[in-house]
């Protein structure tokens, strides 16, 4: 009884997609989802072996793999397919599978092969996820949330790395429209915009480990004593999948402690 009072499951009976589930962000919020009491969350990724890791990790009554590219449509498209007729609908769409793209980026020397690449991914992929978890809400009379994952980046521009900057605008514009577009049927429509978070993946483009990450972000943030880590994007993914913003659409929550210009 205490316990119940003390600690309310924000997502009881949910059924969640977390694409990108297999590290990082994505997998600190499937963890989370499940702890909030989600009947299922489907983890995707191409991360075979992580995300059948994280799956087990979770309990395989709770949790399931999908292998799937975002930036392959077929196989978005049929990973909701596939997560509908299992489990019988979808609640939550955490659209958060992205890549980083190389630092040397820069508008005089744009690779545009690498930016079709990272834009197959970060806005192709993004737009398939969005697009077919909402027709199967819409379909279903489900109102339902679909969160994306965006980036202080959206925001700003950049000495480097363009093109990843470039594709968080665009997820910006993604979610701006899509909230307009689903708000008659009840969808909400939100992105996180993190600024520097010692994942894996970020680790890996600055040749840093996390320790050494943290500290090269800590300066851009007027936030002091303390580190950006997932769980804290993790927390605010939670909020704007559940009830607990009901009246929130179309909005872009930056968790970047005061990241200055």
């Amino acid at each position: 009884m205490a316990e119940s009072i003390l600690y309310k499951r924000k997502l009881e009976g949910k059924v969640a997609i977390v694409t990108g589930g297999a590290s990082g962000i994505g997998e600190a919020t499937a963890y989370l989802f499940a702890k909030h009491g989600a009947r299922m969350v489907v983890i995707a990724d191409i991360q075979e072996e992580l995300g059948q890791q994280v799956a087990k990790s979770i309990g395989l009554n709770y949790s399931t793999f999908v292998r799937c590219d975002v930036a392959n449509e077929k196989q978005v498209e049929a990973m909701v397919e596939l997560t509908v007729k299992k489990y019988g609908q979808l609640d939550i769409m955490f659209s958060n599978a992205g890549i980083t793209g190389s630092l040397e980026q820069t508008v005089l020397d744009l690779d545009l092969l690498a930016l079709d690449h990272l834009f197959k991914i970060n806005v192709r992929g993004m737009a398939a996820c969005v697009k077919h978890s909402a027709r199967a809400m819409v379909e279903r009379g489900v109102r339902g949330t679909i969160v994306c994952t965006a980036s202080v980046a959206g925001s700003k521009g950049a000495t480097q790395k363009t093109d990843y900057y470039m594709s968080k605008h665009a997820v910006l514009g993604l979610v701006r429209s899509a909230s307009r577009q689903l708000g008659k049927y009840g969808i909400r429509v939100n992105c996180v915009s993190p600024s520097g978070v010692a994942t894996a993946l970020a680790c890996s483009l600055l040749g840093m480990d996390a320790e050494q990450a943290e500290k090269a972000f800590e300066p851009h943030a007027s936030l002091k004593g303390i580190a950006l880590k997932v769980g804290h994007v993790a927390d605010v993914v939670l909020f704007l999948a559940s009830d607990d913003s009901g009246f929130v659409n179309g909005h872009d929550l930056a968790v970047d402690g005061g990241w200055l210009d």
